[in-house]
């Protein structure tokens, strides 16, 4: 079973920032996709950030301007650059991995921007 691996969650106070990343193992195949979602309590799961393996991003208009993709192909993960943190920001992070053989979905990290 593929197994996606998040890290980079946590506390942080307005204005901060945070980077998370997340993992797929060298076995997962060619990665065409990768994007980054977050949920809420109460709240659908919703978009916030993608990457295409010829690294076109594409991002909610909630985040242009303070979050940044990329990715390392090289190890196989790709991060998320959250910058000027909200406390709407707040969430669980997911991170989506596409490739041939499937769809996978990370375990989720969480965000907290609170003073």
């Amino acid at each position: 079973q593929v197994q996606l691996v998040e890290s980079g969650g946590g506390l942080v106070q307005p204005g901060g920032s945070l980077r998370l990343s997340c993992a797929a193992p060298g076995s997962i195949g060619s990665i065409y996709y990768t994007g980054w979602y977050r949920q809420a309590p109460g709240n659908e799961r919703e978009f916030v950030a993608e990457i295409n393996r010829g690294g076109t991003t594409n991002y909610a208009p909630s985040v242009v301007g303070r979050f940044t993709i990329s990715k390392d192909n090289a190890k196989n993960t790709v991060y998320l650059q959250m910058n000027s943190l909200k406390p709407e920001d707040t969430a669980v992070y997911y991170c989506n991995v596409r490739t041939l053989g499937g769809a996978y979905w990370g375990q989720g990290t969480q965000v907290t921007v609170s003073s």
